[in-house]
């Protein structure tokens, strides 16, 4: 694996990159500073912010909620917890693949996209603090169409999750996370910690600038994006998603194609699926960039976490490739 090392040094990485086997970790390197003003370098126990790799644990609460994916939103929201142009015809199966097509907050493709940075403007990032701070920004915005047509990534939709887990569970969005995901997946470093707050292990996110992230993404994460894990719990998560141990029979629901989204990539419920067998989810926030993927044929867990906009994918598929090949 020395070569791997060499090959990820190469790629000027910040951050962490873990292959998990059965037997433990296979290869652990890190990469440049957690904390650039501290001097405070990247270890195995530095968490990292995951952007929308959090939509795979949204997606378990839900579903080991129990929540009826057949149910239409409207019938599990009041109205003032849901947009006022939210369609009844509209599932949380939609919510939960992307093929909702509801008006989204930062809509990133598209004819006009939306910079996620820019939304924190002129607005206080720290004011977003819960599922329902989020409604505002999408509640009046039209749907781009009817549900249940092509993959369309949203994150408002997964927004609309979080409120969902908070009515059925009547916990706040991060305790029933906490409560159906870390704790049963014994993912003790794991959480969804506040930037204003000082949190030991936590890698700063660094934009291009060279400046911090911390007026560029709310001020924690939610139902969309925003956890903060290490690359070890990851791999517990996925292991435990992966054996069903955290899913139970919910697991093949989890895994089925409901969306195709490009050659040989579909998605599930809250995870991409790709042709070769591997699942797993990807997230880039300003100052973030994480692939996570799970290869159930090699018994294998990929992890790239970086606390920086760097190349992830490129990393990623070095992962990929030894834990395959050797």
């Amino acid at each position: 694996m020395a070569d791997l090392a060499e090959r990820l040094r190469e790629l000027d990485l910040s951050g962490i990159a873990l292959i998990a086997g059965s037997d433990g970790v296979e290869f652990e390197e890190c990469f440049g500073l957690a904390d650039r003003a501290a001097g405070i370098p990247v270890t195995p126990a530095t968490r990292f912010g995951l952007a929308s790799v959090t939509k795979m644990f949204t997606a378990v609460t839900v579903v080991t909620l129990g929540v009826d994916v057949a149910a239409p939103v409207v019938s599990l929201l009041p109205p003032e917890r849901r947009p006022s142009t939210l369609r009844p015809d509209v599932t949380v199966h939609h919510l939960l693949c992307h093929t909702s097509h509801i008006g989204d907050y930062a809509e990133e493709e598209g004819p006009d996209p939306v910079e996620y940075e820019t939304l924190w403007t002129d607005r206080p990032c720290y004011r977003f603090e819960r599922p329902a701070d989020f409604l505002p920004l999408f509640a009046d915005r039209p749907p781009y169409g009817p549900p249940g047509g092509g993959f369309h990534y949203s994150n408002a939709g997964f927004i609309l999750l979080g409120l969902i887990v908070e009515e059925v569970s009547g916990l706040s969005f991060v305790d029933a996370v906490r409560r159906q995901v870390f704790e049963p997946a014994g993912m003790a470093a794991s959480g969804f910690f506040r930037l204003d707050e000082p949190v030991p292990d936590l890698a700063v996110g660094y934009l291009p600038s060279g400046r911090s992230n911390v007026y560029s993404i709310p001020v924690i994460g939610g139902a969309d994006g925003g956890a903060q894990c290490t690359a070890a719990d990851l791999d517990r998560f996925l292991r435990g998603y992966d054996d069903g141990s955290l899913l139970g029979d919910r697991r093949d629901v989890m895994l089925t194609p409901h969306a195709a989204v490009d050659a040989g990539i579909d998605y599930g419920y809250g995870c991409f699926l790709y042709g070769d067998g591997r699942f797993g989810h990807g997230g880039g926030d300003p100052g973030v960039t994480t692939l996570v993927q799970r290869i159930p044929s090699a018994d294998a867990t990929v992890v790239v976490l970086l606390n920086i906009e760097g190349p992830a994918g490129a990393a990623r598929d070095l992962l990929v490739d030894a834990a395959l090949h050797g």
